[in-house]
């Protein structure tokens, strides 16, 4: 895909059509929501026209704009504004929307992807959060597809709070008057906290300078040789085979340990991460409409062996394994109960982070998510793409349009990017797409 050539045509405001009333406006942040770092979650959503008729842009944009009227009614926080990582004053004052113009065809965008070059698709940059928690662009393409980009504020709210607020504004514009309002509970669950001082900065990590996000294809039949080559291993044979994403978080950790290694330095420690839900981890479980960040982070430091190869991504998926069912409902009474032992440790985390004492590697799964669900009225997306994201070394799955296959997108840096790429036995899993 060539750059990409994107110019706004116009900007303007939209407000809920209803004010959100007086009691409400003072939203709390949770202590999670404190935690977590001030940037912006992208999508964008490809809908391509059919070959006879073109979409009607001026009937797509009255559409989206008031049925993001209705749906910011139920979810006032998003047209408030932040606080000082503390709260959000829910003053109705409403998200930008955008239309801008893509010189380009849609095809030529899905069928060869840039995720760096997506980024123009959506109406922030990532890293420079500001208080506005909410904002889309729709995007018309040469072609007359569209693409509708968004971006939620990372302190507001999660992969699934995103997703199901997204979906929700989806029934709104098809006229569906019978919608799952949201549970505005997450501050109750997690009560916030002074977290300033200390060494803590929820934005370790985010950078953009000096990354590289590429995105790789796995089809099935790809996947099902990794998991089949997982199974077979001492300590997992007897018990439940491994996921799809157990399977690929193993094989890309596993590589990009082998590509970067560096013989001659000092061994490195690793630190790997997942971002597991936390809703239905509570007792009782809380309903996928519980809004806000309602997600921990199983961190599992992998033993690795003498040769840094061959065995070691299957210790991983095992100790990962241990790692996340850790997560369960004593875990989150501790962590609702002893917040201040959690942020005692993510400080010293972010030290050695910062020292370069740990390489941190994350992994985020959105498999399973409903990504594909967001139809406005003219039908179902024909692709879900990310744009870059701003951390270093991270890990972001999602579903293929099919279902069967997993996207990839990976971001390291450039140097580290060059190893990765360069990496054999990585490729002879990636499809050729």
């Amino acid at each position: 895909m060539a750059t990409l050539s994107v110019e706004v045509i116009s900007k303007e405001i939209v407000k809920p059509s209803s004010p959100t009333p007086n009691d409400l406006h003072h939203y709390q942040l949770s202590f999670n929501d404190q935690m977590s770092p001030p940037v912006y979650n992208p999508l964008s959503l490809f809908y391509a026209s059919d070959g006879d008729t073109k979409f009607n842009v001026d009937d797509i944009s009255d559409r989206l704009k008031k049925s993001l009227s209705e749906v910011l009614t139920l979810y006032y926080p998003l047209a408030g504004r932040i606080k000082d990582n503390s709260s959000i004053d829910c003053n109705d004052k409403g998200i930008p929307f955008l239309q801008a113009r893509v010189d380009c065809q849609l095809s030529d965008v899905v069928q060869n992807p840039v995720p760096g070059e997506l980024n123009k698709l959506v109406p922030f940059e990532l890293d420079t959060h500001t208080d506005i928690a909410f904002g889309v662009q729709l995007n018309v393409f040469e072609c007359g597809g569209i693409a509708v980009g968004a971006c939620i504020s990372h302190k507001v709210a999660d992969a699934l709070s995103y997703f199901v607020f997204v979906r929700c504004w989806a029934a709104i514009a098809c006229g569906d008057k019978d919608v799952v309002s949201p549970q505005f509970v997450a501050a109750t669950l997690f009560p916030p906290k002074n977290i300033s001082g200390g060494g803590f900065v929820p934005g370790v990590g985010i950078t953009k300078d000096n990354i590289i996000t590429n995105r790789y294809v796995f089809d099935a039949s790809k996947i099902e040789a990794l998991k089949e080559k997982y199974a077979d291993q001492e300590g997992i044979e007897k018990q439940k085979p491994p996921s799809r994403v157990e399977a690929l978080s193993a094989f890309i950790w596993n590589r990009f340990v082998a590509a970067t290694k560096d013989e001659s330095g000092p061994e490195k420690l690793y630190s790997v991460h997942h971002a597991v839900n936390l809703r239905p981890r509570f007792e009782p479980p809380q309903p996928e409409s519980s809004f806000g960040n309602l997600f921990s982070v199983a961190i599992t430091v992998p033993k690795l062996n003498s040769t840094g190869e061959e065995d070691d991504h299957h210790g991983l998926m095992r100790q990962v394994r241990e790692q996340i069912k850790k997560i369960d409902a004593d875990y989150v009474k501790k962590l609702q109960q002893q917040g201040n032992q959690f942020l005692d440790f993510m400080r010293d985390h972010a030290a050695k982070f910062i020292k370069g004492e740990v390489v941190t590697f994350s992994f985020t799964s959105l498999c399973r998510f409903p990504l594909y669900e967001a139809d406005f009225g003219w039908g179902k997306p024909t692709w879900f793409g990310s744009p870059a994201l701003t951390f270093k070394n991270l890990v972001f799955f999602v579903d293929t349009p099919s279902g069967d296959g997993i996207e990839a997108y990976v971001s390291l840096k450039k140097e580290d990017m060059a190893k990765f790429q360069s990496d054999e036995e990585f490729h002879t899993f990636v499809s050729q797409t």
